[in-house]
């Protein structure tokens, strides 16, 4: 054999090896760089698994709970969450944790959604994704139904108000000029109302027509309204913008067909899924 002709025979092989292998690890290198910018499956998955998996709390009435205590959950965000996913035609599974626990599992991976009133703020929209908003709801100024005093937030100095001190409405009724009688809650307030220890209370609305819808008005009133509303949305991980989109799609058809009004309004009497008018 003459090696001076075999030589380069040898080299060419070895060269057309090294660029395969070159052209392998490119493409490996490719598709690596691809899963490192994060293509987003968080749609495909759950369809692929024919199920979403819902984090919600299943103790905070009438969002999401036990109906009787031990019985089937239920609630507004319980039964929109089982419509959207009969729109995205797949099952739902429901785990139930605290509320401290929701967000935080959506990190990690242990559900693909929250339904759960979480409020959209700009410091959760830097870290999660949200669906368009399906729960909207204003402050309410609450009164006794024979108070003729009070019949606007400026009408509250020197009025004696039930508030929680560390909520947002307790700090709207000191700003107003109000003596404050701290409470713990919502029950409380209801009770010195109709005691004719405080004047007025001031409140989310989705707590009075929850109320109200259980209880009647029994003598109370609301009396005016806050201008300024929260909304609440799905919560889904950061990037799942193909879910959350899917979502809110599904949202957007179950607004249409009247779906979100007639659950909204088994929970409050009233349809909270709508923005309040400008």
């Amino acid at each position: 054999m003459n090696l001076r002709h075999a030589l380069p025979v040898t080299l060419v092989a070895s060269t057309l090896l090294l660029a395969a292998c070159s052209a392998d690890a490119d493409a490996e290198a490719s598709g690596d760089a691809s899963a490192a910018a994060g293509t987003d499956t968080s749609l495909t998955d759950v369809q692929d698994a024919g199920v979403l998996v819902v984090g919600t709390e299943g103790t905070y009435r009438p969002f999401t709970f036990h109906a009787d205590g031990a019985g089937d959950l239920t609630g507004y965000d319980v039964e929109v969450a089982r419509a959207v996913a009969d729109e995205l035609g797949v099952e739902v599974e429901f785990q139930e944790t605290q509320w401290d626990a929701l967000l935080t599992g959506l990190e990690a991976g242990r559900f693909d959604a929250v339904f759960n009133q979480v409020g959209i703020t700009p410091e959760r929209e830097g870290t999660y994704t949200f669906s368009t908003p399906y729960t909207f709801s204003n402050g309410v100024l609450v009164t006794t139904e024979d108070n003729t005093e009070i019949s606007s937030f400026d009408d509250l100095e020197g009025r004696t108000l039930a508030q929680s001190l560390t909520s947002a409405f307790g700090q709207q009724a000191k700003d107003a000029g109000a003596k404050i009688e701290a409470v713990e809650g919502w029950a409380q307030s209801v009770e010195l109302l109709q005691q004719g220890r405080v004047e007025a209370t001031i409140n989310d609305k989705l707590t009075w027509l929850d109320y109200v819808t259980t209880n009647g008005e029994n003598g109370l009133k609301v009396a005016a309204e806050t201008d300024d509303y929260s909304r609440s949305a799905v919560a889904l991980a950061g990037g799942d913008q193909a879910l959350a989109d899917a979502i809110s799609d599904a949202l957007a058809t179950l607004a249409e067909d009247g779906t979100l009004a007639e659950i909204s309004n088994e929970f409050f009497g009233a349809d909270v899924s709508v923005e309040p008018a400008a």
